[in-house]
Parts: C-alpha cells; sequence; structure tokens
C-alpha cells in the first residue's frame, strides 16, 4: 500500500528548485567535458604532445579524450551503488565534486616542455576523473527530475537535466571564443586556455549550494520504506536487466556518435583540412548548439504526447539520411557548414529531449541509478569514445562521404534496439 506521504505532491517551490538542480549539475558537468573536447583539438596537441607530425598529436590528443568514456561506466558502476543504497541527493554531491576537482586539476598541470612524458599521463589521469564523475552525475540527475515527474510528464522533466548538455556546451564554446578574440595566440597558448578549467570552481559551488538544498526523490525513499534495496545493484542488473542494458546502449549509441561528429571531429576537420579557423567555425558551430537545446523541450513535449520510443525512431531516421548530407555540405564552404550545424544539432536535440526518460523506463527503482547510468555511459563507449578518431581515419582514407555512411549504418543499429525496446516491460 502506498504510504499516505507520499501522495501529497510536491510545493511549486520545491518542484522548481528539484528541475533546477538536476539542470545546474548537468551543465556543470557537460561545461567541464566540453572545454576539454575543445581543447582536445586547440590546445593540448601542441602543449601536450609535441612531436614532428600534426595529425599524430591529434590523434593522441583524441586517445585522451576517449579515455573518459571507458571511465564512465566505471563512475555509472560506482556512483550507482550507491546512488541505489544511500540515495540520489549524496551520490550527486559527490559525482559533481569528483567532476568539478578534475576539471579544476587540468587548469593547473605542466605541460610537456616542463616535464615531459608526466605531462600527458597527468592529463589522462585527470581526464579519467571527468569521465568518472559524468558517470556518476547522468543518472542521478535524470532520475532527480523523473522521479519527481507527475503521470504523463516524465519526458518533460527528464528534459531539464538535458538542456545541460547545450547550456553546458554554449558555455565552454563561447568562452573559447571569447578567449581567442581578446588575446594572442602566444598567451592563449600559454596561459589562456587554462581560465576555463580553473573558472569552473566558481560553478561547482553554486551547483553545490544548489543540490545540498534538495530532498531526497519520492521513488527512492519509497524503496527504503520497503525495504526494497539490494545489497549489490550491479549484480542484480546484470541478472535480470541484460536484455535492456544492451538495448538501451545501442539505442543511445547513435545520440553520442553524431555529437561527437558535430563537435570534435568537425572543428578539427574544418581547422586542419578544410582550412578555416577557429574564429569562422566556433561562431557558427556555436549557432548548431542554439538549435540543439531549442528542440530538446520540443522533442520531449512530443514524447509525452505520442510516446517516447516512436520519437526517438523518428528522429534516428532523420539522422540516418542526414548521413548522406554530411560531405556535400562539408563541400559548401561556411554556409554549407552552418546547414550541416543547423541541422545536425536540431536532430541531435530531438533525440536527447526524450532520451534520459527512455533509459530510465525498464529498470525498477532499486536499480534504476545503475541501470540507466550503464545503459548511457556504455553507449558513450560505443558512439563517442572512438568517434573523432575513428571519423577522421575514415575521412583521411575513404573521404568524407565514409563519415556519412559510418553515422547511417549506426543510425539503423540504433532503430533496430529502439524498436526492441518498445516491447519490454516498464518497470515501477
Amino acid at each position: 500500500m502506498t504510504e499516505p506521504a507520499l501522495l501529497i505532491a510536491p510545493s511549486p517551490a520545491s518542484t522548481r528548485r528539484v528541475l533546477f538542480a538536476s539542470l545546474i549539475g548537468t551543465t556543470i558537468e557537460f561545461f567541464d567535458f566540453y572545454i576539454y573536447a575543445t581543447a582536445a583539438v586547440l590546445v593540448f596537441p601542441a602543449l601536450f604532445f609535441p612531436g614532428g607530425d600534426p595529425l599524430t598529436a591529434q590523434l593522441q590528443s583524441f586517445a585522451t579524450f576517449a579515455l573518459a568514456f571507458f571511465a564512465r561506466p566505471v563512475g555509472a558502476v560506482v556512483f550507482g551503488h550507491f546512488g541505489d543504497r544511500i540515495g540520489r541527493k549524496a551520490t550527486l554531491v559527490a559525482a559533481l565534486m569528483t567532476m568539478g576537482l578534475s576539471t579544476i586539476a587540468i587548469g593547473l598541470l605542466p605541460t610537456y616542455a616542463h616535464v615531459g612524458v608526466i605531462a600527458p599521463l597527468l592529463l589522462a589521469l585527470c581526464r579519467f576523473g571527468q569521465g568518472l564523475g559524468l558517470g556518476g552525475e547522468w543518472g542521478g540527475a535524470v532520475l532527480l527530475a523523473t522521479e519527481n515527474a507527475p503521470p504523463g510528464r516524465k519526458a518533460w522533466f527528464g528534459m531539464f537535466p538535458q538542456l545541460g548538455a547545450p547550456i553546458g556546451f554554449i558555455l565552454s564554446t563561447g568562452a573559447f571564443i571569447v578567449l581567442t578574440s581578446i588575446m594572442s595566440e602566444e598567451a592563449f597558448l600559454s596561459w589562456g586556455w587554462r581560465t576555463p578549467f580553473l573558472a569552473s570552481s566558481v560553478l561547482v559551488f553554486v551547483g553545490l549550494w544548489v543540490r545540498l538544498r534538495i530532498t531526497e526523490t519520492p521513488e527512492f525513499s519509497r524503496v527504503i520504506e520497503r525495504a526494497e534495496r539490494v545489497k549489490a545493484p550491479i549484480l542484480t542488473l546484470l541478472a535480470r536487466y541484460k536484455g535492456a542494458l544492451i538495448l538501451g546502449t545501442l539505442g543511445a549509441t547513435t545520440t553520442f556518435l553524431l555529437f561527437y561528429l558535430m563537435t570534435v571531429f568537425a572543428l578539427s576537420w574544418a581547422t586542419t583540412t578544410l582550412g578555416f579557423t577557429r574564429a569562422d567555425i566556433l561562431p557558427i558551430q556555436l549557432v548548431g548548439v542554439i538549435f540543439f537545446a531549442a528542440f530538446i523541450p520540443i522533442s520531449a513535449l512530443a514524447a509525452d504526447a505520442f510516446g517516447q520510443i516512436k520519437v526517438l525512431i523518428a528522429a534516428s531516421i532523420g539522422i540516418a539520411l542526414f548521413g548522406f548530407l554530411i560531405a556535400p555540405l562539408f563541400a559548401g564552404g561556411l554556409t554549407g557548414l552552418l546547414v550541416f550545424f543547423s541541422l545536425g544539432f536540431a536532430l541531435m536535440g530531438a533525440t536527447y529531449g526524450p532520451l534520459s526518460s527512455t533509459m530510465a523506463r525498464p529498470f525498477r527503482a532499486a536499480v534504476r541509478y545503475t541501470g540507466a547510468s550503464m545503459a548511457f555511459n556504455l553507449a558513450g563507449i560505443a558512439g563517442a569514445s572512438i568517434a573523432p578518431y575513428a571519423a577522421t581515419s575514415l575521412a583521411r582514407s575513404f573521404g568524407v562521404p565514409a563519415v556519412g555512411l559510418y553515422l547511417a549504418a549506426t543510425a539503423l543499429v540504433t532503430i533496430v534496439a529502439l524498436i526492441g525496446m518498445s516491447r519490454l516491460k516498464i518497470e515501477d
């Protein structure tokens, strides 16, 4: 029998606080994550991986970028365990601290010129810490929102932590645009690049203050009251939810691949091969991210109205078709790139809005933090960890059309997985 206390609807002020807490945390986490992605293209190859071949240095930098995606499932298991055992609130605070401290440390690292090979090793360690923190952050932020959602509003509430991705990206890209426009190349490479990493300390403080003021979610409180917690959430997940985990991973893979093709690969290819400058590309990339942000709430509303899976399948079909437009758009100069970023990021938003509530739906509350986090972060490995490296290699060997085929083929796999997810039992 449901406890009477759980029937009391939260106050509007409490609801706003919860949604803001889920938004501010993911904004900080993704800001931290994206400043690394941008620096991996613009800064780290020269400062941490010096050598005679710029392409080799770029690929080495991308390797440290990929490291975080392999750390994320570890974070999902570690933080998911405590999120399903202790609670969403305390675990979210710990995840934010892990991510924040790792990012601040990057801003303080010595370069290769000062400490030699130790520099890239320290960079890799900090990147692992970023991945560990983000692996625990996303699932908790999504559950903070969706486990407070009223019936029929899961996708809308789950949309708020998703908005942290474009907001964090806008802040990170905006920071690099400002820095590169007000200082010389020498000053930027000497110390300017460190500013966004160190400035994240302010955002982390704000995020901690907000999260310490929220209460536990009603659904997890019910798990405690009914004594439904399991001793080892990851073991229960693997024993009972293997199918949901695999389908969830494949169902989110294309979202990751598309995003990192739109950001890291596109920025790298445009500046190193097409001959454009950072000042040319970063502003139009930022325009695209505005489309990303706009389509997240649109797709969330559509998901609550027509179904989460249906909206994700429609968006994935659009992404598959978009794959065949990449090469001609890349050949169309700055105008073509503007269309590329606008259309690609709009499709990204169309998948990202319903994704959070979809990832959480197959798992019962006692293992939901671990389950949703694992599916999301394993998708990061499958879709994004090697995306910049693989896309760059494909483009070098076979041309940009091969990158489009890579995206289209992955989208087809995702569509099949989403059809499978539609047949899964939805847990309470």
